[in-house]
């Protein structure tokens, strides 16, 4: 269930018209649910009621501060994948013990400021990471705890760029030598071990996988057991899709029966890195008709938002619905709903039935709660759109519009030039 639903004939983010909030604001825009967003969390937790799972909220989804402010309120812990989403964690209040960071390729000083921090643990990427790891924390007289990623060798049926847990993928360590890399581990003078982590992708929408990947889980916790290599956690990570199109993900207590009874008599505590699946469908885009086009018998609608702003259609072909800010009795037409980007690639939509829209329409492309702002950029020398949050009657802008001067903000012209 989501807060975006229309009341005579204006579409409504819980208690406001949203209409309102572009006369505010100006377009693009993203616009976030702060109903949807609290439903999603505490579904989700409840779906692991009784074994007290520690939940990772994955930042890479949705990394605004306000948002994750929320969340630590909410109690949740963090995901990571870079030093500068540490320091965002950090400065939304996350406790340090209640952060994990994943991703192949950290760099020095990123470890140095997680090591500094004394995050709960390090997901290893490879064997050389767990070498550096050992290495950086020795220097810094500190001690770090680390989970070794491993990829099960698991198809989880999900466009193959977010997919992670396949063999050819470049994350984690395949499961054939994840015991020698314990081993490792156990002999480094500066590491402690904590867990096992796996994560198989994003946008799955079938149990299956997470079933056949906890399988070669369990076979290699009890080898750990078996050479006396304790560990404390059990990460499975995230993955769980949501609906943006035709798409019947499971709900999340279908999702956690399996993770729950492979859990059961292990002793282990679980973490959990849900993203999309709280955030997806919480949130959307607002963006206004520019121009009609024809050539033919091919429509266009173009508008203000490009794949500057959300790049999932063009990256992956993703589908977001795209409705009426207003509604209107009208024709249904067929078009392409494109952006103001010099790309053939810019679009939201391709081949779209759609309601007809004229210039200075509003128009929501839904479903944009994650993986929209976060991957955003200034292409064509574009300004990022603003972000507000809507709770109850109220909304708040909690990211600026960027201005023309934020683009320029960090260049500067070297002295010769100006001669």
């Amino acid at each position: 269930m989501h807060h975006f639903d229309y009341r005579d004939h204006q579409l409504y983010c819980e208690e406001v018209p949203v209409a309102r909030i572009a006369e505010a604001v100006g377009t693009p825009f993203y616009l976030y649910s702060h109903a949807t967003l609290a439903r999603h969390f505490t579904v989700f937790k409840a779906s692991f009621s009784g074994a007290d799972p520690l939940i990772c909220y994955s930042a890479k989804a949705n990394s605004s501060q306000a948002l994750l402010t929320l969340f630590r309120q909410w109690g949740s812990g963090l995901d990571i994948v870079s030093g500068g989403e540490l320091h965002r964690g950090l400065k939304a209040g996350f406790d340090p013990r209640r952060i994990v960071y994943s991703g192949v390729g950290k760099r020095v000083d990123e470890i140095d400021a997680a090591i500094g921090a004394d995050i709960l643990a390090f997901n290893i990427e490879s064997l050389d990471e767990l070498t550096l790891i050992d290495a950086r924390a020795g220097a810094l007289n500190r001690r770090a705890r680390v989970s070794m990623r491993v990829n099960p060798d698991v198809d989880p049926k999900t466009h193959p760029y977010i997919s992670t847990g396949l063999k050819q993928n470049k994350f984690g360590i395949d499961i054939d030598t994840a015991l020698e890399g314990y081993r490792q581990a156990r002999r480094m003078a500066n590491i402690d071990i904590v867990g096992v982590d796996c994560h198989l992708g994003s946008q799955i929408t079938t149990v299956e996988p997470f079933e056949q990947a906890l399988a070669g889980l369990k076979a290699l916790l009890q080898a750990l057991r078996g050479e006396n290599i304790p560990v404390q956690y059990l990460d499975m990570g995230g993955g769980l899709g949501i609906a943006y199109h035709e798409e019947t993900p499971p709900e999340p207590k279908a999702y956690a029966r399996p993770i729950l009874k492979a859990l059961k008599g292990t002793g282990l505590r679980l973490i959990l890195e849900p993203g999309r699946v709280i955030v997806g469908n919480a949130g959307i885009l607002v963006t206004r008709v520019l121009y009609r086009k024809r050539a033919g018998d091919k429509k266009f609608v173009i508008v203000d938002a490009g794949m500057n702003d959300l790049i999932r259609p063009t990256l992956y072909r993703a589908y977001h619905a795209i409705e009426p800010v207003t509604r209107r009795p009208g024709e249904t037409i067929t078009a392409d709903v494109v952006g103001p980007i010099c790309e053939s690639g810019d679009f939201l939509a391709l081949e779209r039935p759609m309601a007809d829209a004229a210039p200075g329409d509003l128009l929501a492309v839904m479903s944009a709660g994650a993986y929209g702002f976060v991957m955003s950029s200034n292409y064509c020398s574009r300004t990022r759109a603003a972000e507000v949050l809507v709770a109850g009657e109220r909304f708040d802008l909690i990211r600026r519009r960027e201005t023309l001067d934020d683009l320029v903000a960090g260049e500067q012209v070297p002295a010769w030039l100006s001669a």
